[in-house]
Parts: structure tokens; C-alpha cells; sequence
């Protein structure tokens, strides 16, 4: 079974930061592109960064300048460093991968997800 655990969250005051990493894990055959969403309270889930297999980023409007993503594939992990951080950005951040897993055909996979709370 395939399995994607993000840790990393927690409470920070605004202007701090934190390093959100995901871990996939299980009988993965190979690992194309990585991401990491976010949900806040009342609004529809949205794509924070994404990268694919080959290194290249990309990122919502709202966090250009302040988060990087990077991947360290030999570790099948992907990492979200979120600096100068916002009450705005108060959110479940969600990890998603689309990666085929032996015998299996290419899918996305999501984490159950981890809570950022940005106080002001």
C-alpha cells in the first residue's frame, strides 16, 4: 500500500516559520510530480506549490517570494519551507503525489494532512 504521511505543522506567530515535510512510502514504482495544498476554513482547497520529477516549481500567487518547495528523491520526500508566514496562511496543508505504484496504474495520492496555524 501506498501511503503519503505529512508532518511539519503547528502554531507559529506571524512572520515565523516552518519546514512542512511528506513522505511517500510503500510499494512505489516510480514518482512523478509532488505537491502540497492547502484548505482554510470556508474556502475550496488550493494549490500552494508544486514540482515535478525533473525540478521544476511552481507556485501560487499568494506565497511567491516566501515558500520554496524541493523534493529529495532518493528519500521519496518533498518539502515545503514557509517563511515571513501570514495569518492569511492558516490552512490543512496537503500533501499529494502522483506516482504509480507497483502493478498499478499512475494516480494521485494525498496525505491526510497537517495543520498550520499562523497567529497574529
Amino acid at each position: 500500500q501506498v501511503q503519503l504521511v505529512e508532518s511539519g505543522g503547528g502554531l507559529v506567530q506571524a512572520g515565523g516559520s516552518l519546514r512542512l515535510s511528506c513522505v511517500a512510502s510503500g510499494t512505489i514504482f516510480s514518482i512523478n510530480a509532488m505537491g502540497w495544498y492547502r484548505q482554510a476554513p470556508g474556502k475550496q482547497r488550493e494549490l500552494v506549490a508544486g514540482i515535478t520529477s525533473g525540478g521544476s516549481t511552481n507556485y501560487a500567487d499568494s506565497v511567491k517570494g516566501r515558500f520554496t518547495i524541493s523534493r529529495d528523491n532518493a528519500k521519496n520526500t518533498v518539502y515545503l519551507q514557509m517563511n515571513s508566514l501570514k495569518p492569511e496562511d492558516t490552512a490543512v496543508y496537503y500533501c499529494k503525489s502522483t506516482l504509480s505504484a507497483w502493478g498499478r496504474t499512475r494516480m494521485d495520492y494525498w496525505g491526510k494532512g497537517t495543520l498550520v496555524t499562523v497567529s497574529s
